[in-house]
């Protein structure tokens, strides 16, 4: 099976992840294109047990949260002012406060909720729940993509997107062709993001309507199940042209307005960089 290229926009730049290496390039404070290569093998290809279905994707999760650390560092380091740097122990900081950030207002703040908007509306718990954690990240990303530091990322992250349509299409990796394509992607962690927020409806309907604090403990327990779940779905997505997958990922497709922007020639030129910097050389 041919690998699944894919990569995260960061500061100034792209993380592209290959079958060997992933590689952040990143537009400098002085204007030029620097690319850190860091070899590596995926973790799903370390053990059997890794390659599991949904396993995978509790694995896959946890290794974009370790290696995303590691490319926002870099990239900050890089593409700041050289007086500006922040060492690690700031950077694991920044993303543990952002982890209880999501995990409080995706996750918890829905479920504390739904007693309120519930009785208000007369809907079942858990639609209501499922609905207002849409409604949530849908606000929260409106917000966010309204500052002028976050737009430079959501640039990256579209000219992310129309690079790896690009190389699925066996285009050539040069600007004028890689412009061709489509801000949005099926594998896009927005997309996957969207899948955990309709999946936990389900899996969590099983287990009927408990106390809040039961619910609360619950919800946490089963976030790495619902991610490998969700991870399972957005991998299906990307292979799959059937009309009923595509009409599976269509909200996260839509969402991804939010998280993508048109990109200039310099952006795409730095995630060709990151692309080309990860295809084995034959």
């Amino acid at each position: 099976m041919s690998f699944s290229y894919g990569g995260q926009a960061v500061l100034e730049g792209v993380m592209m992840r290959g079958p060997r290496s992933r590689a952040v390039a990143v537009r400098t404070f002085s204007g030029r294109v620097h690319v850190e290569v860091i070899p590596g093998t995926p973790w799903h290809t370390r053990s059997r047990l890794y390659r599991w279905p949904v396993v995978r994707g509790i694995v896959g999760f946890a290794e974009t949260l370790a290696i995303g650390v590691e490319a926002l560092l870099l990239s900050a380091n890089l593409s700041e002012d050289p007086g500006d740097h922040l060492d690690k122990r700031e950077a694991v900081l920044a993303v543990a406060l952002a982890m209880v950030l999501v995990i409080g207002l995706f996750i918890l703040l829905p479920t504390v909720l739904v007693p309120v908007i519930g009785r208000a509306f007369g809907m079942a718990p858990h639609l209501v729940e499922g609905g207002l954690r849409v409604l949530i990240l849908t606000g929260y990303l409106a917000a966010i993509s309204r500052m002028r530091e976050v737009r430079r990322v959501l640039e990256y992250h579209g000219a992310e997107h129309q690079v790896i349509h690009a190389w699925e299409h066996g285009r050539p990796l040069e600007v004028a062709e890689v412009r061709q394509f489509a801000l949005l992607h099926p594998r896009c962690g927005t997309s996957f993001l969207v899948m955990v927020a309709l999946l936990s409806v389900l899996l969590f309907s099983f287990f009927g309507w408990p106390s809040l604090w039961q619910r609360i403990l619950l919800r946490l327990s089963l976030l790495p199940v619902v991610a490998g779940l969700s991870y399972e779905v957005i991998r299906w997505a990307g292979r799959s042209r059937s009309p009923w997958v595509q009409a599976l990922v269509w909200p996260g497709l839509q969402l991804q307005k939010l998280t993508t922007r048109p990109p200039d020639d310099g952006q795409v030129q730095v995630a060709v960089t990151a692309l080309q910097a990860v295809i084995p050389q034959r």
